[in-house]
């Protein structure tokens, strides 16, 4: 099918986010943390409403006012890239043809093993997703684009945003592949498969399903240098987004990653990785050779803190996050960690806020690979 064209973008970005990211309003207030708590890492606090510089690394603290970057709003005289919408159906893929829980069930604690969740409702199901396709106006065509893959697509606030960015010669021309989920959410269900398994599977999805689409439905040609290539992401699409990049860096360089679900949330269990993407963390990251790779992370002060039925500790979004900053400056990686005040779980207005500039820190140091003859 012909994908169409959409040049017309002016929606509700703010209920469709909530929508997208798939915020979980029934789960009661969590606590506002103090980022200047003992054992979170070291931070440097920024006046109200600036940002990190995009040249700078290490650990930030914003807020509580969070208005939008002038790039996070139409700019009239800014040429507006062309998107590209199709869906793919379920029984068209050879790696997720499809599951889901059923309503109103979770599933239990394993007696044995607190961390380890049962879900018995889990079955074969079959789904539609959404992709939908940025290219700049400044792409030239029959050339290799940088490309940013976004999870919980469609993600227009990020189109917009790379629209000005790119006008603005603060980022490359890059296209964005903004690929909606398989549906429902955390254990047991089609999201939580893709998103929450810690493993290559998703990015080998990407890369062998959906990547070959785009290029054909949208006539472009996409880079094969992992340091063109970005994946993006917020909850469980922002550990998605760490962990394609982990398991596969010969694809990926480049993660950004809103209130990253770095807990306990794969199913079924594994073994090898016990703790889920808790585990990075823990133990995978402070014992594995150091990655080539960049990271940009976010965190709400409101963030959630979910012990569930499992009360295995390792379902606090804010101490997971806070972790993950510590071990990343253990290890020397290329990072920035933003504590945002006044904020909730992939906070819109936080996203609208820092966007522009995390997209030009993640990109900094990027140079087009050569192309050999």
């Amino acid at each position: 099918m012909k994908p169409t064209k959409i040049i017309n973008r002016t929606i509700a970005l703010g209920a469709l986010f909530y929508m997208v990211w798939g915020v979980n309003t029934a789960m009661a207030q969590p606590p506002i943390r103090d980022p200047h708590t003992p054992g979170y890492v070291p931070a440097t606090e920024l006046p109200d409403g600036a940002n990190p510089s995009p040249s700078s690394n290490g650990n930030f603290i914003i807020g509580p006012t969070h208005d939008p970057a002038p790039e996070s709003m139409v700019q009239a005289s800014v040429p507006q890239g062309t998107i590209y919408r199709f869906t793919m159906d379920s029984k068209d893929s050879k790696i997720y043809p499809g599951i889901a829980r059923e309503p109103n069930t979770f599933g239990t604690a394993d007696p044995a093993n607190p961390a380890k969740l049962i879900v018995t409702t889990s079955h074969p199901a079959s789904y539609t997703r959404q992709v939908a396709v940025y290219v700049p106006k400044q792409y030239v065509a029959g050339t290799a684009a940088p490309f940013i893959v976004g999870a919980d697509g469609p993600d227009n606030l990020l189109f917009m945003v790379l629209d000005n960015l790119i006008a603005e010669d603060k980022v490359p021309a890059m296209i964005a592949i903004s690929i909606g989920n398989g549906s429902g959410d955390a254990q047991g269900s089609e999201r939580g498969l893709e998103y929450d398994t810690m493993s290559g599977v998703y990015a080998e999805f990407v890369e062998n399903e959906i990547l070959p689409l785009v290029e054909s439905k949208c006539q472009v040609k996409l880079t094969k240098d992992p340091g063109g290539r970005a994946a993006t992401g917020g909850s469980s699409g922002g550990s998605c987004a760490l962990i394609m990049a982990w398991y596969h860096p010969e694809w990926y360089h480049r993660v950004l990653t809103y209130s990253g679900t770095y807990i306990n949330q794969q199913w079924p269990w594994n073994p090898e990785t016990p703790q889920g993407a808790w585990g990075f963390h823990e133990n995978i990251i402070p014992e594995s050779p150091k990655k080539p790779l960049r990271i940009w992370m976010e965190v709400g002060d409101q963030d959630l803190f979910n012990p569930n039925v499992m009360r295995d500790d390792m379902h606090d979004w804010v101490v997971a996050n806070e972790k993950m900053a510590k071990v990343l400056a253990a290890k020397n990686y290329q990072y920035q960690f933003v504590f945002a005040r006044n904020a909730r779980h992939v906070d819109n207005k936080v996203r609208k806020q820092t966007l522009p500039e995390a997209l030009e820190w993640l990109w900094k140091d990027y140079r087009p690979a050569k192309v050999t003859q």
